[in-house]
């Protein structure tokens, strides 16, 4: 068995001895989707870690490539297209840039904000990084049927809706 049921089951014998009855299956669930996080986060972090890219660099990298027109975005879009709150989005910029990756320019309507956008090197590297990450994903989900996969995220959206809405608040 692996270690996750193991744990599982443990964790759920520990608590029927310990306190008969209690229903510790919301908990064993959020413990199962966390643990399945985190060890799907370190297998596709296996893309980018290569290249010496952090996961927060990883997605600003990916979001420019994606996302950025010819003149960049500004930090404010970058973290509205991200998970980066405003500080790490100009520590990962930084990053970029350290790195030949990225860069700035002023924008010329108002000195105070900048652009950034992909260097000729960060277009290349994520260009080739892509198709790598994209198989190591489509690798990740082989186990689970076209059907499996859209119910999971029929079901991870039924779940984290009522939780942004709450969250807004």
């Amino acid at each position: 068995m692996a270690q996750t049921p193991m744990l599982l089951t443990r964790i759920e014998a520990d608590w029927q001895r310990v306190r008969p009855g209690i229903d510790a299956s919301p908990m064993l669930t959020y413990l199962l989707i966390s643990r399945l996080q985190s060890a799907l986060a370190k297998h596709v972090e296996r893309t980018h870690r290569a290249s010496g890219l952090s996961a927060a660099t990883w997605d600003l990298l990916m979001t420019l490539r994606r996302s950025a027109p010819e003149g960049g975005l500004t930090p404010a879009e970058l973290a509205g297209l991200t998970a980066l709150t405003g500080a790490s989005i100009t520590n990962r910029i930084d990053n970029l840039r350290a790195r030949g990756l990225a860069e700035r320019s002023v924008n010329p309507h108002d000195r105070r904000s900048a652009f950034v956008r992909l260097t000729p090197a960060g277009r290349e590297l994520a260009d080739e990084l892509l198709p790598v990450h994209l198989a190591n994903e489509t690798a990740l989900f082989a186990v689970l049927s076209e059907q499996d996969r859209a119910d999971l995220r029929r079901l991870a959206f039924k779940l984290l809706e009522p939780l942004e809405r709450a969250g807004e608040k």
